[in-house]
């Protein structure tokens, strides 16, 4: 079960002189542009409620000025709410003296800027060790440690380089690398890879994913692209004007869209680049398991199929069919073994793969292709009319709304 590391409960922000005296009016329901043309005052967080789980990469997105940005500096109490109830390790972070709260800031989060934010005047591993400086850690372990994690993001020998001697994406990795090197449990990435160009910008979400299997810290994302979102997220929050619209898993926002809003954020994602297997296929329905061939004949029989997945303690073996076992079956030999020989070999596929990499195999195997884990169990199938069905849903929903009503 996953552990709970942040708590936001019904946090609200508003901009303004006098903040306490609009909450009244949110709280009424009153709409954010009502509040500013009566008031002055903008709202900039509405009811905000989430939890993030320790060791998953938690992405916050929306388009410009949907509070995105305003919420992650809540986690650090750059920005204090409100209302609402900030928690982290059950520590309500609202109550931290000042002297409590620099100590949290330094230790506990790190956070990652859309402009680097290295400072131009030191070397790279004075920008990546600087943080260890301000926690007081002596010079010998701070670029010992600063150098181990240059080599980590893949910047050995840029030590003494400044930062306008690097391109923007060695700069971002001098911003990762000082991040990490705090060894803080928690980090905040605001739009920390949107000012790359695109090339590069693929290349610090795979190295962020490669990062955090070894790592497993807890992130928090920001980004206005969904695609960067489906790609790095365990998890995703969808804000609008403030609010939270929707928040689940890459699958159940991509497949489940709940407002109209988040639909059109994700009706023209190449599905197959964001989906994998396990979020399509279904569960295995033919099953064979049987030791002799007359037991495997009568399972057949009641699978009501011609052909099923053989599986034995070792998992799955191949595939078998309906002809191939009465060609094998021999009337009266009730103990006659199962031999392997019968079995066709049809590839497995992983249950992680993203769907683009197994369309062609899909589309080409006379049969539903098995799905199977590492451990060689079956966890699944894969047909052709799964594939089609959640690959063909969007371009079924674009030409119903195309439709004349």
């Amino acid at each position: 079960m996953s552990e709970a590391l942040i708590q936001i409960e019904g946090l609200y922000k508003v901009f303004g002189r006098d903040p306490a005296s609009v909450m009244p009016l949110v709280h009424e329901g009153r709409s954010k542009d009502d509040i500013l043309a009566e008031t002055g005052h903008t709202v900039g967080l509405k009811n905000i409620n989430l939890t993030i789980n320790k060791g998953e990469i938690f992405v916050i997105m929306g388009l410009s000025g949907s509070g995105k940005s305003t919420l992650i500096r809540h986690f650090n109490r750059l920005i204090d709410p409100t209302e609402g109830v900030i928690r982290v390790e059950n520590t309500d972070v609202m109550q931290l003296s000042p002297k409590a709260l620099e100590s949290f800031r330094r230790h506990k989060m790190s956070m990652v800027f859309q402009r680097f934010g290295l400072m131009p005047h030191r070397s790279v591993i004075d920008n990546v060790s600087y943080g260890l400086s301000i926690q007081g850690v002596s010079k010998e372990v701070r670029l010992e440690k600063a150098k181990t994690w240059l080599e980590t993001v893949g910047l050995a020998g840029y030590e003494e380089q400044y930062p306008s001697q690097l391109s923007g994406g060695q700069q971002q990795r001098v911003g990762l690398a000082r991040a990490l090197c705090t060894d803080a449990e928690i980090l905040l990435m605001d739009e920390a890879f949107s000012a790359l160009d695109p090339l590069i910008r693929s290349e610090m979400q795979d190295q962020l994913i490669e990062l955090q299997e070894k790592l497993h810290k807890t992130i928090i994302f920001i980004t206005h692209d969904l695609d960067e979102a489906l790609r790095i997220g365990d998890r995703i929050a969808i804000l609008k004007d403030g609010e939270m619209v929707q928040q689940g898993t890459p699958d159940e926002i991509l497949l489940n869209p709940a407002t109209d809003y988040v639909e059109a954020f994700v009706k023209d994602v190449n599905r197959a680049r964001a989906l994998t297997v396990e979020t399509v296929m279904k569960p295995p329905s033919r099953r064979i398991t049987a030791d002799t061939i007359g037991e495997a004949l009568l399972q057949m029989k009641a699978i009501k199929g011609d052909y099923a997945y053989y599986v034995t303690d070792d998992g799955y073996q191949g595939i078998v069919t309906q002809e191939a076992l009465e060609a094998a079956y021999q009337p009266g030999d009730v103990a006659q073994q199962f031999d392997e020989e019968i079995l066709e070999d049809l590839t497995a596929i992983s249950p992680d793969a993203l769907l683009e990499t197994v369309i062609p195999e899909t589309l080409e195997a006379d049969y539903s292709l098995p799905v199977v884990d590492e451990e060689g169990n079956l966890k699944g199938e894969l047909s052709k009319r799964s594939l089609a069905q959640v690959l063909g849903e969007s371009e079924r929903r674009d030409s119903v709304a195309d439709s004349p009503k």
